[in-house]
């Protein structure tokens, strides 16, 4: 892996991570924001320790383990990777509560443009700031956006010790089963 230093990940901030995504996927996940490691790579949940790409196999949705360097080949399988905010940060903490709310009207516009099956918005305070939703819970969500149905998911990042890597991967695992139905 590519190793960058302080002032490299910092410049990262001002680079913008182009979405990994096509018309009529089964699945478009969608992060809270890039990190400065995806923001440095241009490639998304680049951080090592975020469970993202293990998750995604263990559940059944990706063949094999795949590396970030490889997220083109998401697309093959019908899925594809977007943000809830464009804006690169250390910490999703750094966001601001009307950067989310943009985020999800933007996010809005991009699901009814690209008509994704499902959006499964990987972290769900992220999805309560956004779309103004505080009861929403990790799982199925009432929201539709046109046809596209909206599913929650644990946010991946190491430092979300409350769920472990087989408890995502099972919930996670539940998105493919509602995916492939």
């Amino acid at each position: 892996m590519t190793r960058f230093t302080p002032a490299e990940l910092e410049a990262a901030r001002d680079r913008l991570v182009p979405d990994v995504a096509a018309d009529g996927l089964h699945v478009l996940f969608c992060g809270i924001n890039p990190g400065l490691m995806t923001a440095a790579t241009g490639h998304h949940f680049a951080r090592p320790g975020n469970r993202f790409w293990p998750v995604l196999h263990l559940s059944g949705f990706t063949p094999r383990l795949m590396k970030p360097s490889e997220q083109e080949e998401l697309l093959s399988y019908g899925l594809g990777i977007t943000n809830v905010v464009a804006r690169a940060t250390a910490r999703a903490d750094e966001l601001s509560a009307e950067e989310y709310r943009e985020g999800g009207r933007q996010l809005a516009l991009k699901v009814a443009r690209l008509r994704p099956r499902w959006l499964a918005v990987v972290g769900v305070t992220a999805y309560r700031a956004a779309f103004d939703d505080k009861k929403a819970r990790v799982g199925p969500q009432e929201r539709m956006f046109g046809d596209t149905r909206v599913w929650v998911l644990p946010n991946p990042s190491g430092l979300n010790a409350h769920w472990t890597t087989a408890t995502m991967a099972e919930e996670f695992g539940r998105l493919r089963v509602a995916a492939q139905a």
